[in-house]
């Protein structure tokens, strides 16, 4: 496994600042690959997992500001709460600037009235607040945005399109990304459709729509998917309160300060993922969650139930042909189970894996049938289920292949 990058590309993450009192990725073994082994982490994080390349974030000041695998059910992709979307683009032969100049026009048009600005005051930082963007997902007030545009803030208001101010609560915030769900109290609101993000393709075209500065509304950029299933650590100044996101979508569409909890959208008009972070040291290199991996919580608020993500509780890195013939491991594919931090146990103490009986060296070859490999993330994999669920892994432990159940937890509140 190669040392991390020495000289770590930085990021922003725009929003109102997080709160110091957070003890995030304390206490759950972390979404996926082992801590590297060049630095110990301090000490109130040595729990957290550092990516093979750690990438690190500052705190943006102008806007204000994943740990265990854990995950729940998906939402239907057809469910009439969210709306169903536009077309797709025009396919027809022809002027490839105009089909696309097409389809961004009607993609925005029908996105952006559902696009709001969200003003926190009173942050914990004491910076007096941020600005941030959203979207409706639900026409009865239900906001999707980032956690660290509101976490910390003593109130919260939120413009829409249409200029009505609201005040805001938030609902929840997740537990295993930078997700939270403000509502406000309204109906018959503008709704951004949602998409689907497990067939994106590099290279297909990406808008991303947000309110940068607090000042300048709906501002559009345009771009491709640059990439996918990126993972950096995003954290606040000197490194306070860092945290790992994984799975992230990346693309060159200009995010700026106040972009941050705004959608990006694909080319049909559907949210495809949630704006977070942007390079501060290069330029087109920004980042979104995923919407599938928000449709879970959604589903959650809507019940009226409390956000909730489902936990195994190991540290793992995926097996490749490379870890294979390093590790001697007779399988090219799965996830091993092991930390390289002495901190950070490779099974997280009291988990529904430590339960179940996982050990470090076990290679984790499938659940419920499916192998774990490239295509089929080990985190991924559990995103279907919910915490109870019972999971059936494949296990390889010393050259035996062998099954065990798991059933799985509730992911500990970390985020303070």
């Amino acid at each position: 496994m190669p040392d991390p990058d020495p000289n770590p590309v930085e990021y922003q993450r725009y929003g109102p600042p997080a709160s110091p009192n957070r003890t995030a990725w304390q206490q759950a073994a972390p979404w996926s690959t082992r801590p590297p082994t060049t630095e110990a982490p301090p000490p109130e994080r040595r729990q957290a997992l550092v990516p093979v390349a750690a990438i690190a974030l500052v705190v943006g000041i102008v806007s204000g500001t994943l740990s265990s695998i854990a995950v729940v059910n998906l939402m239907q992709p057809s469910s009439p709460t969210f709306g169903t979307g536009l077309p797709g683009a025009s396919t027809v032969t022809g002027s490839v600037r105009i089909d696309e100049s097409s389809a961004v026009i009607q993609a925005v048009q029908a996105v952006a009235p559902a696009v709001v600005t969200i003003s926190s005051r009173g942050s914990a930082l004491g910076s007096g607040g941020g600005v941030g963007s959203g979207f409706i997902f639900d026409s009865r007030g239900w906001i999707l945005t980032n956690r660290h545009v509101v976490a910390g803030a003593s109130s919260l208001s939120v413009r829409l399109n249409d200029t009505r101010t609201f005040s805001a609560t938030v609902y929840g915030i997740d537990t295993l990304t930078d997700l939270a769900i403000v509502k406000i109290d309204g109906s018959g609101l503008p709704i951004a459709s949602l998409g689907v993000s497990a067939g994106l393709k590099p290279g297909q075209l990406a808008i991303a729509i947000g309110n940068p500065l607090g000042t300048f509304e709906n501002t559009v950029t345009t771009g491709v998917v640059s990439g996918l299933g990126r993972q950096i650590t995003a954290g606040g100044g000197g490194n306070q309160s860092s945290e790992q996101l994984n799975n992230l979508i990346q693309t060159d569409a200009a995010i700026n300060p106040g972009n941050s909890g705004g959608p990006l959208v694909d080319s049909g008009g559907r949210v495809i993922g949630v704006n977070t972070a942007v390079s501060q040291d290069a330029q087109g290199i920004g980042f979104a969650i995923p919407i599938d991996v928000a449709k879970p919580i959604l589903l959650e608020a809507l019940a009226g139930k409390r956000l909730t993500r489902p936990w195994i509780g190991v540290y793992y890195q995926p097996v490749t042909k490379e870890l294979a013939l390093t590790d001697h491991l007779s399988v090219d594919h799965g996830a091993l189970v092991g930390s390289s931090d002495p901190a950070a146990p490779a099974v997280f103490p009291g988990s529904p894996a430590a339960e179940a009986g996982l050990r470090a060296g076990d290679v984790i070859l499938s659940i419920d049938g499916t192998n774990v490999d490239a295509d089929h993330e080990l985190s991924m994999l559990i995103l279907p289920h919910a915490p109870g669920d019972t999971l059936t892994l494949s296990v390889l432990r010393d050259g035996k292949t062998s099954t065990i159940n798991v059933t799985l937890g509730t992911l500990p509140n970390q985020n303070g």
